[in-house]
């Protein structure tokens, strides 16, 4: 016996222009990155449209309608894209998120593919689509986030499922790539398993792999296929712009040396805030000591920015090394929010005013917490299939 699931189709809505709006920063080409879902979540503070403070610790999400929408969905290419006849651009999801599945396929204006998932009794995992995908562009949406090895094998099944239904192009959306940190040998006899995964998606018959803020740049290079890399850094930057805080209170801390770089960006873009580093000395995996600060936060609001969060443990104790410092307040702010034990507790011990994440891992409610604010970055995936499949330039998105 085996138990089956059928990933459903949203449908599409029509939009209306929506109001105007201003900040005090203009990120991402002055269009808006948060969306709108089809659904609530249950989540505190889940933003996809307007922000709005949560009442009685309860979410308040706005519902889609015509007068509350972003900006970003009003591009006047994507209008022209989504009014013509796209027979052969299919989109499908996997178990990993559905819910940013249906939030991308809501914004580009199609249904997400009919396909069937299902695990047999002894776990083995089964793919059969629904609908015919003969020479189209399939885009194949799947996070390889915990159970990492069960998603990341159901990923290689739909893959080998579209090459064999003879699809033209096959494209591995993954918003996060599991196994990214395992990117260089830094100790005798081990594995770069990041290598491998590459391999796997490879030659399973993908085509092309777009992902999100992979965790170190020579991950890209892992893949004999080509890659788009994405970067949910404006995602984040227009959420913090909304907060109005003055430029001249922030500054950007990189929780470790290795993300000076990613720091910094984020700081130029932040009107060019200044950027402090937390210096510090790991003994092993998920196990950091902090030992002390490079820069100035004092009086100041520090923004920590990271790619993931998977234990808290490097964040946190940056966090408690600036509350030390003087830092006003804290806010931390990570692409994937992997949360693995104990980083609830962690989080919402009080270090933090606020931890921004986004929902490329989704959020399970078990790891929940009054300062949580997860952010969609379905605008941004769903924005880059349309210039993948128009051969557009995939920069061009960030400029």
């Amino acid at each position: 016996m085996a138990s089956s699931m059928v990933l459903p189709a949203p449908t599409s809505s029509s939009t209306s222009p929506p109001p105007s709006s201003s900040s005090s920063f203009s990120f991402f080409s002055g269009r808006r990155s948060l969306v709108p879902i089809s659904k609530p979540l249950a989540a505190p503070n889940v933003v996809k449209c307007e922000i709005i403070e949560p009442v009685n610790e309860k979410p308040c999400v706005p519902i889609i309608n015509d007068q509350i929408l972003p900006k970003f969905l009003q591009s006047r290419r994507l209008e022209k894209m989504v009014n013509r006849n796209e027979t052969r651009l299919k989109i499908f999801s996997g178990t990993a998120n559905l819910e940013l599945s249906q939030e991308i396929a809501w914004y580009m204006g199609l249904n997400l593919g009919k396909i069937n998932i299902k695990r047999f009794a002894d776990g083995e995992i089964y793919v059969q689509l629904q609908e015919s995908v003969r020479g189209c562009d399939v885009y194949l949406v799947q996070s390889t986030c915990p159970p990492c090895n069960e998603n990341l094998m159901e990923l290689l099944v739909m893959i080998d499922a579209c090459r064999r239904a003879s699809a033209k192009n096959i494209t591995a959306v993954i918003p996060y790539f599991g196994y990214a940190r395992a990117d260089r040998k830094t100790q005798g006899r081990e594995s770069i398993a990041a290598k491998l995964v590459a391999n796997l998606i490879t030659e399973a018959g993908a085509d092309r792999v777009l992902a999100c803020d992979l965790h170190s740049g020579q991950s890209l290079g892992y893949f004999d296929i080509p890659v788009d890399h994405v970067y949910c850094q404006p995602v984040i930057l227009d959420y913090l712009a909304s907060k109005k805080i003055s430029s001249n209170d922030l500054v950007v801390v990189s929780p470790d040396v290795g993300g000076v770089a990613r720091a910094r960006a984020f700081a130029k873009k932040l009107s060019d805030a200044p950027l402090a580093i937390v210096d510090k000395r790991r003994h092993g995996h998920n196990v950091a000591e902090v030992m002390n600060l490079i820069g100035d936060v004092k009086g100041k609001v520090a923004v920590m920015v990271d790619d993931m969060i998977d234990t808290a443990g490097t964040i946190a104790k940056g966090a408690a090394l600036l509350h030390d410092e003087g830092a006003r307040e804290i806010y931390a702010c990570s692409t994937h929010a992997v949360f693995s034990p104990p980083a609830v507790e962690r989080l919402s011990s009080g270090l933090f005013q606020e931890v921004i994440v986004t929902n490329t891992i989704p959020a399970m409610e078990k790891n929940y917490f009054p300062q949580l604010t997860v952010l969609s970055v379905a605008n941004l995936l769903g924005e880059t299939i349309w210039c993948v499949h128009d051969d557009c330039s995939v920069s061009s998105i960030f400029l």
